[in-house]
C-alpha cells in the first residue's frame, strides 16, 4: 500500500508553492505580450494618419485648401494672396504665414516649385 500524507485541512501538500518574486515574474510574462501589443499599436497612430491630410495632432480635423507653389512663390506672397483673395482684413499675413507652416509641418519659409501646400480655411 501507498501512504499519502495529508495536511490538517484534509488536502494534499502541494508541492510548488510561489515566492513574491515568482508570482511577480509570472505575472510579468503573462502581461507582457498585452503591454507590447498596446505598445506597437501606439506607436502605429501616426502612421495610421498619415495618409489623412486633414487630420492634425490630437486627432483634430481642419478643413484646408491645397495649392501648388509656382517658381519664385514664397509663403509671404501665398499668404498674401490668402488673405486678400478671402477679403479679409482682419488677418495679419504674419499669423497665415505661421499657420501654413504648422500646418504642412515647414521649419523654414523656404519653398520648391511644384511643392504642396495645404493652405487653412480663412
Amino acid at each position: 500500500m501507498t501512504a499519502i500524507s495529508l495536511n490538517g485541512s484534509g488536502r494534499r501538500n502541494a508541492g510548488l508553492k510561489l515566492t513574491v518574486r515568482g508570482r511577480r515574474l509570472v505575472a510579468a510574462m503573462l502581461f507582457a505580450p498585452i503591454g507590447l501589443g498596446i505598445g506597437i499599436g501606439i506607436s502605429q497612430l501616426p502612421a495610421a494618419f498619415a495618409g489623412d491630410e486633414a487630420v492634425v495632432a490630437g486627432g483634430v480635423y481642419e478643413q484646408f485648401e491645397v495649392h501648388t507653389v509656382l517658381a519664385g512663390e514664397s509663403l509671404w506672397d501665398i499668404a498674401s494672396d490668402l488673405v486678400a483673395s478671402h477679403g479679409h482684413d482682419t488677418y495679419d499675413v504674419r499669423d497665415v504665414v505661421s499657420e501654413i507652416q504648422r500646418l504642412n509641418g515647414l521649419s523654414s519659409s523656404s519653398l520648391q516649385a511644384g511643392q504642396q501646400l495645404a493652405l487653412p480655411n480663412l
